[in-house]
């Protein structure tokens, strides 16, 4: 069979072009091409992390994903672990710097940095880029595989599919390569937003966040998944004219979209005192109960968290303007704790695929063979980055699993047609 390509990606997005730069590299050889529906690809990299791009995190372990099976994870990541990451984009001219929380990001402090040292490395690698060409089908071809594209008909020994997933459409991601890797015999986990806002309505008891609009502080979420706990994230809680966001938010909406859709009853609390627990706190309101008698309810809160919150907090449960530690009773002050400690986000749903920063779901993990990233179930493709069963918490994961993927995919396929045969 006549063929086009050797080994044909279909994405140009961060782990398609990762995966043209690493099958070159260890295929020079090899006739790689890169399609890609967009006339100037990688807008998802360009609005990623404010237009600054997280690149990836200090520490990166299988215990900042979900979705698939942690040692499948923890497999793939240590083909590129980050130093290695570090590395590479170094090489590529985009030197990274450390911030909060581990993540690292350009010195340069620009996300286009990030693209266009993507595409000059791709480029200067030998892939062929074909930009402009959404490709509309994948078929088999005997051993190989037919691509129908806009721009006719390619074939090509193998597939990367580096499609991406639902977040954030107005990139490009619309979920087209689910349907292919469904059509060529992969199984589908449900998809869900993740990394999502999430929207409180506004007339719920506790919906407090329309008067406190702007205002973030550190929090200790609870996704209570019928009654018990299913996921405890702390972090900053922002709240928002629709609801609440922020890197704690985001983190939890993963887990309480996906208990919606599996029919779990589902509830969210937040801590306004994340490092405290019952015990402890209730003995320090004794104790200032003892030594500042006639200081403020009011005051005591304010000193827990922005004012603003205490006061809106306060109205909620209705605690008289002006009264003193002196005049809680037992029950009253235990029932304030318990607020402080276990405020209830009446939660209805989240801000959807267009606010998503992954998708949660996709191809099922199992059915991808970890050395390599290929099929189990469909010889000569492959799968790397969102289209996969695995998300990442909020921090540069999933652009690591992007990387590691893509790296994974590369040398594999370098491998596999090593001792290939030109085709005329």
């Amino acid at each position: 069979m006549t063929t086009d390509f050797d080994v044909a990606i279909v994405g140009a997005g961060a782990a398609g072009l990762a995966a043209a730069i690493f099958a070159r590299r260890y295929g020079p050889a090899l006739r790689v091409g890169l399609l890609d529906g967009a006339r100037a690809p990688g807008a998802k990299i360009l609005v990623s992390g404010g237009s600054r791009c997280n690149v990836t995190n200090t520490v990166v372990t299988e215990a900042d994903f979900n979705g698939g099976r942690p040692a499948i994870i923890r497999r793939i990541l240590r083909a590129l672990p980050v130093p290695a990451t570090v590395d590479f984009f170094r090489e590529i001219g985009v030197p990274l710097h450390e911030e909060a929380g581990g993540k690292l990001f350009p010195d340069s402090e620009r996300s286009r940095d990030v693209l266009n040292a993507l595409l000059r490395e791709a480029a200067r690698a030998g892939a062929d880029l074909r930009w402009n060409h959404r490709v509309l089908d994948v078929t088999r071809d005997g051993d190989g595989f037919r691509l129908a594209t806009s721009q006719g008909v390619s074939v090509s020994r193998s597939v990367v599919l580096a499609t991406g997933g639902l977040s954030l459409p107005k990139t490009g991601s619309d979920g087209w390569g689910y349907g292919i890797a469904r059509q060529l015999g992969h199984t589908l986990v449900p998809t869900t937003p993740a990394l999502v806002p999430l929207i409180i309505p506004t007339d719920e008891t506790n919906a407090i966040h329309s008067e406190l609009s702007g205002v973030s502080l550190p929090v200790r979420l609870a996704v209570h998944l019928d009654g018990k706990i299913g996921a405890r994230i702390s972090g900053s809680l922002l709240w928002t004219h629709f609801g609440v966001s922020g890197p704690a938010t985001l983190d939890a909406s993963r887990h309480w979209l996906r208990a919606r859709l599996e029919g779990h009853e589902v509830a969210v609390s937040a801590s306004f005192c994340p490092t405290e627990r019952f015990e402890s706190l209730e003995q320090a309101w004794m104790n200032l109960a003892r030594t500042r008698a006639r200081t403020s309810v009011q005051t005591v809160v304010a000193g827990m968290m922005p004012a603003s919150v205490a006061t809106a907090v306060l109205d909620r449960l209705a605690v008289p303007e002006g009264q003193t530690l002196a005049d809680l009773t037992r029950e009253a002050r235990r029932a304030l704790i318990h607020a402080l400690l276990q405020w209830r986000l009446p939660v209805s749903d989240s801000r959807g695929y267009n606010y998503a920063e992954v998708t949660a779901g996709g191809v099922t993990l199992t059915e991808v063979d970890p050395s390599s990233m290929m099929s189990r179930t469909c010889p000569g493709l492959a799968l790397v980055g969102e289209i996969l069963d695995v998300d990442g918490r909020i921090g540069g994961f999933n652009f690591q699993w992007a990387w590691s993927t893509a790296r994974v995919a590369g040398e594999a396929l370098a491998a596999l047609y090593s001792t290939r045969v030109p085709t005329p």
